[in-house]
Formats: C-alpha cells, sequence, structure tokens
C-alpha cells in the first residue's frame, strides 16, 4: 500500500510509543485474535492517516476583532446534534509523539481553552489516539477549573480508534466508557474514527449500544465514504439512533468530498460534514511559498504545491489575497481558507496552540465570503490536484467481510 510522505513520518511518530517503555493503555494492547497475523506496519498504516491531520493547527498571526458567538453543539433527545460553523480541534494537546507537547504548554492551551468557549467556540473535537488519551484528559482538568455557566457550554466530540484487534461491538462501548472517563462527562459526539478492513458493522451496533447505555449523547463516523456512510445511517436508523456526521479531510488543496459525491451523499442524508485540516496542515496561510517551506513531513507537499503545480497554486494564491485584500488588509489567508469550508456548509475544525492562533482562527467568524468569492476560489481550486491523492491513503479502502467500499475520498 503506498503511503505519502507525509503518512510516513506520522507512521514513524506513531511507532515510538510502540518501541519505547512507555506504559500504553489498554486499547494500544492488542489481544490474541485470529487478526493477530496483520503486522505491526500495517496496523499503524491503517491508524496513520485519520490522526494526520484532524484539528490542524492555525499559525500565528496578530489579533483581530474579536468574533460575533458560533453557537455550540445542540443534540435532539433522539440524538441528532447539530454543529456550529466552527469548533476546535484538540490533536496537538497532549501528543508528544507528533507535536512536540510538553506540559509546560498546559497553561497556554487552558487559555486558549478558555478564549474559545469565552466567544463562542464550544465545541471541541479530540480522540483516544490524540496523546494516548492526554488530550482528553487535558479537557477534563481545563473544564474543570471553570464556573458552572461555562462548563454547560462545553460540548465534545471524541473517536473511537478502529484498531484491528477490536473487531467486537463490546470494543466501541468499553473505549467510550475509557473516554467518558476520562474527560469527566458523557461524550456530546462519538465518532468511529476511521474504517477497517473488517468489523465494521460490529462497530455502528457498538455506537448504538453506547448511545443507549447514556455514554454518549449522539454518534458519527469519520473517514468514511459514500457507501460506508449509507450503510452506517442505515445500520443506526434501525435502531432508531441518527447519524449526525462524517468527518473528513477537506480543504482549497483538498476537494474530494465535494468532487466525488460524499459531501452530496450527507447531504442528502442530513448527515453534517465536518472539515478537517482546512488550512492544509497550515500551506493555506500564506506563510509558506516556493522559496520557503515548513520543516519536517511537511515539506514534500509543499514541494509538490509549490514547485510541482507552481503556477495553479499561484493562482489559488492571488485569488486568496484579493479576496483578503478587499477587507482592509487585516484578514490572513487562513480566514479566507477557513471561510471557504464554511460556505460549503460545514462544521471546520482548526487547532491553536497559541493566543494568536485561537484569535487568528476565531477572526474568521467575523465575516463571510460572497458568492463571487466562493466562485473565485472554487474556479482556482479546481485547477490543482489534491495535496494527497485519496489513493495514497493508508485507509482500507474495503471491507473485506462484506466488499464493502468503506474509503474513497
Amino acid at each position: 500500500m503506498m503511503m505519502s510522505s507525509t503518512s510516513v513520518y506520522v507512521v514513524l511518530a506513531l511507532l515510538l510509543p510502540f518501541t519505547s517503555s512507555f506504559n500504553k493503555p489498554s486499547f494500544l494492547q492488542p489481544a490474541t485474535t485470529s487478526h493477530d497475523v496483520i503486522s505491526r506496519r500495517n496496523i499503524i498504516q491503517i491508524t496513520a492517516a485519520g490522526v494526520l491531520a484532524t484539528g490542524t493547527l492555525g499559525l500565528d498571526s496578530p489579533a483581530f476583532a474579536l468574533p460575533t458567538a458560533s453557537p455550540a453543539i445542540s443534540i435532539s433527545p433522539a440524538g441528532k446534534a447539530t454543529l456550529p460553523k466552527m469548533g476546535m480541534g484538540a490533536w496537538a494537546w497532549g501528543d508528544s509523539f507528533f507535536w512536540g507537547y510538553n506540559k509546560d504548554e498546559d497553561q497556554e492551551l487552558e487559555q486558549v481553552f478558555r478564549y474559545a468557549i469565552d466567544h463562542g467556540v464550544s465545541f471541541f473535537d479530540t480522540a483516544e489516539l490524540y496523546g494516548i488519551g492526554r488530550s482528553e484528559t487535558l479537557i477534563k482538568d481545563f473544564a474543570g477549573r471553570m464556573d458552572s455557566e461555562s462548563q454547560s457550554q462545553l460540548s465534545v466530540a471524541t473517536k473511537f480508534a478502529a484498531l484491528p484487534w477490536r473487531t467486537k461491538r463490546g470494543d466501541v462501548v468499553n473505549a467510550a466508557e475509557a473516554s467518558v472517563k476520562r474527560l469527566g462527562r458523557p461524550i456530546d459526539l462519538y465518532q468511529i474514527h476511521f474504517p477497517n478492513a473488517f468489523a465494521n458493522e460490529a462497530y455502528w451496533d457498538g455506537l448504538a449500544d453506547c448511545f443507549d447505555k447514556g455514554l454518549v449523547k449522539s454518534v458519527g463516523v469519520s473517514n468514511y465514504g459514500k457507501d460506508a456512510v449509507r450503510a452506517c445511517h442505515a445500520a443506526l436508523a434501525k435502531r432508531g439512533i441518527p447519524l449526525s456526521s462524517n468527518q473528513v479531510q477537506m480543504s482549497l488543496l483538498y476537494r474530494g468530498p465535494l468532487d466525488n459525491g460524499l459531501k452530496g451523499t450527507c447531504d442528502e442524508l442530513g448527515v453534517q460534514t465536518i472539515a478537517y485540516s482546512p488550512l492544509a496542515l497550515g500551506l493555506l496561510t500564506g506563510k509558506y511559498d516556493a522559496t520557503h517551506y515548513p520543516k519536517g513531513p511537511r515539506k514534500k507537499l509543499a514541494e509538490r504545491l509549490f514547485v510541482e503545480n507552481g503556477p495553479a497554486a499561484e493562482r489559488l494564491f492571488e485569488s486568496m489575497r484579493s479576496i483578503a485584500s478587499k477587507r482592509g488588509g487585516k484578514v490572513p489567508l487562513s480566514q479566507v481558507a477557513l471561510n471557504w469550508c464554511i460556505a460549503k456548509n460545514t462544521c471546520v475544525i482548526p487547532g491553536a496552540r497559541s493566543m494568536k492562533q485561537v484569535k487568528q482562527n476565531l477572526g474568521a467568524l467575523e465575516w463571510k465570503l460572497s458568492s463571487d468569492e466562493v466562485a473565485l476560489l472554487d474556479e482556482a481550486s479546481l485547477a490543482l490536484p489534491p495535496l494527497v491523492p485519496p489513493e495514497a491513503s493508508p485507509f482500507p479502502k474495503k471491507d473485506t467481510g462484506t466488499g464493502m467500499i468503506m474509503f474513497d475520498s
């Protein structure tokens, strides 16, 4: 299975906890099953892309006018979640293996957390894999030091890691119980993080069991293709539970869900789309160009964008600069990129590790694109190939038991 250079780097980063003396939590300890023949390399390949880009970080920029409040997530008694325009991804919170997190950051991370909630962005997306549970624990700690009114505004989504040795519906329930303990609260939106090569139908029953047990208030999936969304939606409907969301990669540099019909399928079924990696790992912030690349795994992606597709990339960035310049020169390109995702009727979830970053991200809620501006960006983005082709993804494309196509974008 071919992988992008970025995915390879994440594979190496994720291997660290398996090769060190780190005391791994139970969900990373494989049981002895008939699936143990799957190599560790394949296991990491399956999980890597789901962890790769969720909660892409905003980059530092000057502070802008405070945004108007974005409604928090609301959930009907039947379990249908209504998502806001923007949430916050929390992958980098606690993740020392990829993002270099250390506990010295906690004070500023808590300030970021409080600032977001105080200014109307109170929906946070995390996962049991993020920091091997540390991200969930940090959210619990930060919320615990807030007053009851602020706590009441908080909504948290987290995710079940579909690791190959987890093949039963009870594995989903057990994982949800562990996440509830780390979060110190019921889960507002519980998602399957990525498809597996088998056992996917068991996971859907597990989601429904979590809902029936009161562990979670609503359920969703992530990185699911068209057929998988339809099948999961139908399976949950038999249990009387709605499928609330599908979290997928989407940005001006990755239009797959828009162009292959996945977003349309979700809209048809009433499944809301959560857009992760909306800034394309920082490449849409305007900080980088053909003479200045980011360090690490993103360098190869930047070379592909600015060298291999230089003219088309320049047309996109010129369109973004033109839009930004019409707003007094105070709007960073990242806000243009975020507003494009919002204009596509998604809940966008950039991340932040600093006060500058959170103010930048929330500033996107202060304004919106016109229909002509959306069309201009569409035209420019369509001229570019996807930053990472879908076929390079390490996700299993098909359920080997049912033959169902699980991932297509």
